[in-house]
């Protein structure tokens, strides 16, 4: 605890010596244009989901993934709030959290935190609790997804009816060409393990992820979304098993990258998202 308190107060140092020099990040639309938080934020509140892909350890990313979230709960009693940081078997230790009915150190001894959660995604957790917005955990539980990884999708069949409730229904359609798929192919190169029970791995999570939000969105839920980028980048991911469900929901997709300057978009970050905020890669890293 000592640590997180420290980092923290790093990471707040930090950021107020940057603002010292001016806002320390830059939000670019979909055409590179610079736009302020408030128009994203803006546009973000007539979405019926919106996915913040944001840099696990990036503080800062942290931070505005919150802000977002309170822009998005002003006045707004259909928002849910779900994540890619908590997998689906730990959901009745939060609805026991977020109901009062456990202590947050009983939640925190017993949900399998990322080594990140006090300073990063508690504060996300706090502000859900205190507004009562209700929390999906999206994620596969990591062993399946270790499991396919090791002896691809087809591993998934002979579990028990109880374990397929936690991941998304089989068959799992997998598109192996999806550009995001393919560079994750190219990235394993010469590396061990089969590349192709790898891609099924990440086509697991994000099917789970897309499914379990199915049922909010078919009640009429605004929902907002927090994963990792790779997750969302260029529409792909989640978003490819949204589409293919819930064509007609408008979906917005912000993105998150660093670069060595903020005052433009480079080329290869431009297509990442409806939105890009571009951090600096010196902004405060959590681990």
């Amino acid at each position: 605890m000592r640590n997180s308190i420290f980092a923290l107060t790093i990471f707040i140092l930090s950021l107020q010596s940057l603002m010292g020099q001016g806002i320390p990040y830059q939000i670019f639309d979909s055409k590179g244009k610079a736009i302020s938080f408030e128009k994203m934020a803006k546009e973000s509140k007539n979405a019926d989901l919106v996915f913040f892909g944001e840099l696990h350890n990036n503080s800062l990313a942290h931070w505005l993934q919150l802000q977002v979230f309170k822009s998005l709960s002003e006045e707004n009693d259909r928002l849910v709030f779900a994540s890619e940081f908590f997998e689906r078997d730990d959901q009745l230790l939060i609805d026991e959290w977020m109901a009062g009915k456990i202590t947050d150190k009983n939640f925190e001894t017993e949900a399998k935190l990322w080594n990140n959660y006090l300073t990063d995604y508690k504060p996300l957790m706090l502000f859900a609790k205190e507004n009562q917005i209700p929390f999906i955990a999206s994620n596969v539980p990591r062993r399946y997804a270790s499991l396919v990884s090791r002896g691809g999708i087809e591993t998934l069949d002979s579990l028990s009816d109880e374990a397929k409730a936690y991941f998304a229904i089989l068959p799992v359609a997998i598109d192996m060409t999806l550009p995001g798929y393919e560079a994750m192919r190219g990235m394993m190169h010469g590396a061990p393990g089969n590349s192709d029970y790898m891609i099924q791995a990440q086509a697991l999570k994000d099917a789970t992820m897309g499914e379990s939000l199915f049922e909010s969105l078919k009640q009429g839920k605004q929902i907002y979304h927090v994963n990792g980028s790779y997750h969302s980048k260029e529409g792909e991911g989640i978003l490819w098993y949204v589409k293919r469900s819930f064509p007609d929901k408008k979906i917005i997709n912000i993105h998150t990258v660093e670069q060595d300057q903020l005052d433009s978009l480079d080329e290869s970050n431009a297509s990442g998202g409806d939105f890009i905020i571009v951090l600096p890669k010196d902004s405060h890293k959590s681990y």
